[in-house]
């Protein structure tokens, strides 16, 4: 049986999946499987859980190894599980000698490889020949988080900022073009962090200009998670200027009250999203936005978050991504007065909904289109702005025109004009 991987979080996470497995079958580790948890949440935590134990009934001899960032902010309470049998930290995850199979048998309480997050201070470019069942592949620019929003964990479980240098980067993005990958999609924690501790300072806007000039031959571009508050003059320029950087921008918003916003600790004010996304459109008027959202931060009141719903509205935002806060341990956010969990799960179905009907609207307005679709798998893709999109008859990989034709409970349904690129 060969190495497995169960993934839980972000697409950070899904990029790390892919070079930890290729580490520990380097090390000559075999049937095991490694997970890959997320500690954003309580719940993403129970699911991690739930999941080992099941991966344990459905196959008692198998080896379980948990990493990931809860395991590095957790690390006890995976370790204290019977079907465990190895918690590695955040530092070491992606490192071969951390799977060599002498790791294991270990008793109980040695069973834990977890160091200081915080005393890393550099991040390796690990090259990987691609992902697994994706035509989309995601590269890792950066880790870590400088900032100390008051409702995250995260810092403490992937330590400082540090960035992937650029030529590094370009190499892995390189190779991945090469073996037919016709999207790539830049990750990391902060990304728009980048390059504040590589000599020179590069800026992310500068590494997007540099991907785009130096890898011609790479279709399609998109960029993860951004901080707009963060964003320089040379991502806007690239923005303008390059087809190829795809129309589509998820922003961390986390709350469109003032109040909430400055109670988070962020550093933009609603304003600061509103005049983001104003610019930007006028940049590149087909561009649309997502972002994430917390319902019932403590002591948000109806007033409070009815900004948020209005903000989604006003920027026009096509995709949610909806947290019910989950108050973290450690951090400053559990020790403010809560929202009762009822009302922050109702605050949460309300975004939902909203973000539904956003998503609805843009798929209406694409009707009629013709959009370049690239096929994910038989007969289903994605448009430039990221809108799911069924092209039947069309197989993974194809880069294809596409007349949109109507709208599907998931997204679009469209008719491919010519032969795929």
């Amino acid at each position: 049986m060969a190495v497995e991987t169960l993934t839980f979080g972000c697409r950070l996470n899904a990029y790390e999946s892919e070079v930890m497995k290729a580490e520990a079958e380097k090390a000559g580790l075999a049937a095991a499987l490694i997970v890959n948890t997320c500690a954003v949440t309580e719940e993403a935590v129970r699911q991690a859980k739930q999941a080992i134990r099941k991966a344990r009934r459905d196959h008692p001899a198998r080896q379980i190894i948990v990493t990931g960032c809860a395991a590095q902010t957790e690390a006890r309470g995976f370790a204290d599980m019977s079907e465990v049998d190895l918690v590695i930290g955040n530092a070491d995850k992606m490192k071969a000698d951390s799977y060599a199979p002498v790791a294991f048998g270990l008793k109980l309480n040695d069973k834990v490889q977890v160091n200081d997050i915080m005393a890393v201070r550099e991040q390796a470019g690990h090259l990987i020949e691609g992902m697994d069942g994706r035509t989309r592949a995601f590269v890792q620019v950066q880790n870590g988080c400088d900032h100390r929003c008051t409702f995250c964990i995260i810092p403490y479980g992937r330590g400082p900022s540090r960035s992937v240098p650029m030529g590094a980067v370009v190499e892995q993005m390189k190779r991945l073009v090469g073996n037919g990958y016709r999207e790539l999609v830049l990750t990391g924690v902060d990304i728009t962090s980048y390059g504040a501790d590589l000599p020179g300072h590069p800026s992310l806007g500068r590494l997007v200009q540099a991907i785009l000039r130096h890898i011609p031959d790479l279709p399609r571009l998109r960029i993860s998670s951004i901080d707009s508050i963060e964003a320089d003059q040379a991502l806007y320029d690239a923005i303008a200027s390059d087809r190829r950087l795809m129309p589509h921008l998820h922003l961390s918003l986390q709350s469109g009250d003032d109040l909430i916003l400055k109670r988070m600790k962020r550093r933009h004010l609603r304003a600061d999203t509103l005049a983001f996304v104003d610019k930007v459109r006028a940049l590149r008027p087909d561009v649309v936005f997502g972002a994430d959202i917390i319902a019932g931060f403590p002591t948000e009141t109806e007033e409070m978050f009815e900004n948020s719903l209005r903000i989604v509205e006003e920027a026009e935002l096509s995709y949610l991504h909806v947290f019910a806060y989950s108050a973290r341990g450690g951090t400053p956010a559990a020790r403010m007065p809560q929202v009762p969990k009822p009302v922050r799960k109702e605050r949460a179905a309300r975004l939902r909904a909203l973000g539904d009907a956003q998503y609805g609207r843009l798929c209406a307005s694409r009707v009629g289109a013709t959009e370049m679709v690239l096929v994910e798998r038989d007969g289903l893709g994605r448009t430039e702005q990221f809108v799911t999109i069924a092209v039947p008859g069309r197989g993974a990989g194809e880069l294809v025109p596409t007349l949109v034709t109507g709208v599907t409970a998931d997204g679009l349904a469209g008719e491919a004009l010519r032969d795929a690129a």
